[in-house]
């Protein structure tokens, strides 16, 4: 993933000293660069000290962010002293940019409360920040409420932000594929691609069909073939997989990729039974794994709103992320549940991982005919886990998030397996159940809930359940 671009907007007031809009752009510059984030800004000649305090200011920073725009990922607005409210504002509106907002403003010392050092960017935040709110443009507070920007609290908001950006310019233009029908008897996964649409979210359907017939004409011994085999083997352990099946795996890992490829993907859902078992004898749970490691998220059952939850926690995170079942509970303590899957988690989740069957699959479909799904048990891990879904009968995007802990709980079964404790278990699966959600789950390990929720919700619009403890 390529490094965050902020555009930077210096606030400026007259009546308030002037070297503090210097001496705070070379702070900016100087943490940018520790953090190799990019910045847009405007240089100490365009205007006063390169800030923003009349109309024509706002004009000329506007017009070199609308320039940029294909560049800015988000907009720092930074207020070394009061700042001019109206600048700020008109800026953003001016500039037509449509991307996530930090607000910060610098303490004042009160050892330096003369005309010569005071700021009142404690007052002057509020005052931008009423500003944003009348011209309804959403926007982003540090956690404290005025910060120097060389304080230790202010690199994490930033890389916080950064993340923030990250997710909601990802999911606008987010690409899906979804390979196949999804299975018969899974209405649980149904979507609506119009309002996938209507958020910016496009997806690219191809029959399964097409997938077989270009199966069928790539042969064992094409190098690309040969390429993935080589890959699979150094994956994952498959020393009780025939070579046969191994290479069905790499002839079929080979035509997905170009699908990807071909038409710019960032993430697939996949029919993966019964029709797969049935006329191509494998999983695909190991080329499904393999691209999530490797940060093209694949989900099983064509769970198209399920990959585009763990795309979303890929983007926060910058960690591969994982489509589980809300399987089981945990023997009688409340707060604990098994994660499951046949196995197509990501090697993050299960560092040992193996390829074996599917045994539950293979009880119908025949065990010879699963081979390719993974094995293996997640150790612990932090968690961030949640889930997007179409609400077609309102017409909106909905999601839940929240944290906990993956753990090394005793867990005896197949499958890629986890335990998760998550605080007040028993209130999430009332909310999930009360609101229709699927009985899939995503999850990544990481603390992201919080950027997610703001992704979501602050910018992004969507009606969002963030569970905590009570």
């Amino acid at each position: 993933m390529s490094s965050t671009t902020l555009g930077v907007l210096f606030g400026n007031r007259d009546f308030f000293p002037d070297h503090l809009v210097t001496e705070a752009r070379k702070d900016i510059v100087d943490l940018f660069q520790k953090l190799n984030i990019k910045h847009v800004m405007l240089g100490e000649q365009d205007t006063k000290l390169g800030g923003v305090e009349t109309f024509q200011d706002a004009q000329k920073c506007a017009d070199l962010f609308n320039k940029n725009q294909d560049d800015i990922d988000g907009v720092l607005v930074v207020l070394p002293n009061f700042g001019d409210e109206k600048g700020v504002a008109d800026t953003i509106k001016l500039s037509g940019l449509t991307v996530p907002i930090l607000v910060q403003g610098y303490p004042d010392d009160l050892n330096q409360l003369s005309v010569v050092r005071r700021r009142d960017a404690y007052c002057g935040k509020i005052s931008v920040c009423n500003n944003l709110r009348q011209a309804n443009i959403p926007y982003t507070l540090t956690l404290k409420h005025v910060v120097y920007v060389n304080d230790a609290g202010f690199e994490k908001d930033l890389l916080k932000f950064a993340a923030v950006c990250r997710v909601v310019n990802g999911v606008r233009g987010a690409r899906l594929g979804a390979v196949g029908a999804r299975p018969g008897a899974f209405n649980t996964v149904r979507y609506s691609e119009k309002i996938l649409e209507a958020n910016g979210i496009s997806v690219t359907t191809v029959d399964l069909s097409e997938i077989l017939g270009k199966f069928q004409k790539l042969a064992d011994n094409d190098k690309v073939v040969q390429n993935r085999l080589d890959e699979i083997k150094a994956y994952a352990n498959v020393e009780n997989v025939p070579i046969e099946y191994l290479t069905k795996m790499a002839r079929l890992g080979v035509i997905l990729l170009d699908f990807i490829n071909e038409n710019a993907l960032d993430a697939t859902a996949i029919q993966c039974w019964n029709s797969m078992q049935s006329n191509f004898g494998i999983n695909v749970c190991t080329n499904m794994s393999m691209m999530s490691e490797d940060l093209m998220p694949s989900a099983c059952e064509v769970d198209v709103t399920g990959v585009l939850t763990m795309y979303a926690m890929q983007l926060a995170s910058m960690q591969p992320s994982a489509l589980a079942d809300w399987n089981n509970n945990y023997g009688q303590e409340e707060d604990k549940v098994v994660l499951f899957h046949c196995g197509n988690w990501a090697k993050s989740f299960v560092p040992n991982i193996k390829i074996s069957t599917a045994p539950i699959l293979g009880s119908t479909l025949g065990e010879e005919n699963t081979y390719g799904a993974m094995e293996g048990r997640t150790p612990a891990n932090p968690l961030t886990y949640g889930r997007i879904t179409t609400d077609d009968l309102q017409g909106k995007m909905r999601a839940y998030i929240g944290e906990g802990q993956l753990t090394d709980d005793e867990l005896n079964t197949f499958g890629t397996r986890a335990v998760a404790h998550i605080p007040n278990l028993e209130g999430l699966m009332q909310h999930v159940c009360e609101n229709g959600f699927e009985h899939h789950v995503v999850m990544n390990a990481s603390k992201t809930a919080g950027i997610l929720a703001e992704a979501f919700q602050k910018y992004l619009n969507w009606d969002v359940y963030y569970h905590e403890k009570n």
